[in-house]
């Protein structure tokens, strides 16, 4: 389905990527957020997205005529044909403005929510009619990482998560399918236990900050970009595959996998990670960080795509 007019509902961060993708598409964008400043920040924000979404194929990036602000959320469903919902991340958030917005949305309009946590069942919770309602949950910066997880149950519409994922993936999506409800999905789940674990490192003294990011950065991150783990590992096997593998390296692992800390974010260890960024980061700004990150996975995605 070609969606022409799309409302975002919420200009945090997620919004604004959101919004600075759907109209770098070429669709009309009508943004709502209450924030005073969200026109300012919303165009700062639209314009420095624009030379990585002019690279990765969008014509209309930083095209501000298709875009549009409001602080009354029914004013931005009104007429639209999809809604992306990205307001705070508090279940009476989100129900407050489902009620609103549920009377004025138009026939079989879909709502995708960019939960990173709440789950599909409580979301629906909020309105009276649930069926046009999906988890869509992107990661950050939506208008750049590929990812969406999406989700639907017994009280989404027949065919709206296929509707959906055709519309995300005509705009450079990668869709996954959760077909069980957990807490935090899938994508969050997996780098928590990579940081959980990264962090129990650091505090043991086993290696600094730093060089802990950067075993993930410059060994297995580079591998998991290209294939994910169980893939990787799949080929480490050589010929006989994953059952190679498991075959020759299951004791190591269990072993690893009994030795792995459950540390908590106390201020503590909060002050550790914070000094240990400090001295990882010396001398560059966060825009500085940020840019390089951008910079780096703008290269795999559109090397990626060339393959694909």
């Amino acid at each position: 389905m070609i969606y022409s007019k799309i409302a975002v509902l919420g200009a945090g961060t997620i919004g604004m990527s959101w919004a600075a993708l759907f109209a770098a598409t070429g669709r009309d964008v009508v943004i709502f957020d209450p924030a005073p400043d969200v026109m300012a920040r919303g165009t700062a924000l639209i314009e420095q997205s624009a030379p990585t979404l002019r690279e990765l194929g969008w014509d209309h990036a930083g095209d501000m005529s298709r875009i549009r602000f409001t602080d009354d959320p029914v004013e931005a469903v009104t007429g639209a044909d999809f809604v992306q919902e990205s307001v705070p991340e508090r279940l009476e958030i989100k129900h407050e403005l489902y009620a609103k917005i549920e009377p004025h949305l138009g026939r079989g309009v879909l709502i995708g929510t960019s939960t990173s946590g709440l789950t599909l069942t409580a979301l629906q919770e909020g309105l009276k009619d649930p069926g046009g309602l999906l988890l869509a949950h992107p990661f950050n910066p939506p208008h750049l990482i590929p990812l969406v997880e999406l989700m639907d149950n017994a009280q989404t519409r027949q065919g709206a998560l296929a509707e959906a994922q055709a519309f995300y993936e005509s705009i450079g999506k990668s869709c996954i399918r959760l077909n069980k409800e957990v807490p935090g999905h899938v994508a969050n789940r997996l780098q928590a236990a990579v940081w959980r674990e990264a962090i129990h490192l650091a505090m043991e003294g086993v290696a600094s900050v730093k060089d802990i990011d950067t075993a993930i950065s410059h060994g297995p991150g580079l591998r998991w970009a290209a294939m994910g783990p169980t893939t990787t590992f799949h080929l480490g096997g050589g010929a006989g595959g994953i059952r190679a593998f498991c075959d020759h390296l299951t004791g190591p692992f269990e072993s690893w996998w009994a030795d792995l800390g459950a540390p908590h974010l106390t201020p503590e260890v909060v002050d550790v990670l914070a000094k240990g960024l400090e001295e990882a980061t010396a001398g560059q700004e966060m825009q500085d960080l940020v840019q390089r990150r951008d910079d780096l996975v703008l290269t795999y995605v559109k090397a990626a795509m060339a393959r694909e």
